[in-house]
């Protein structure tokens, strides 16, 4: 099952996420990644997002998380 969700890269302290397309039964949790689809600073609260291929992705049956949900809620404002 394919799962669009973040994963961390932020260095300790200093947390920033990646958006990504990532089979959730077969990588880990900060295993390969099949697509990235956009970014998250949580500091500077900063949203890059790629909204077609997202939309793509969930066309196809990927399931978005919630987090990613409401990030994508808040990047519309």
């Amino acid at each position: 099952m394919l799962k669009i969700r973040l994963q961390r890269v932020g260095r300790k302290n200093d947390p920033s996420f990646r958006v990504v397309l990532i089979e959730s039964f077969r990588a880990p949790k900060s295993g390969a990644v099949q697509e990235i689809l956009g970014n998250y600073d949580a500091r500077q609260k900063r949203i890059v997002l790629k909204r077609d291929r997202i939309d793509y992705w969930h066309s196809k049956g990927a399931q978005i998380t919630r987090t990613v949900s409401s990030l994508m809620k808040r990047a519309v404002k």
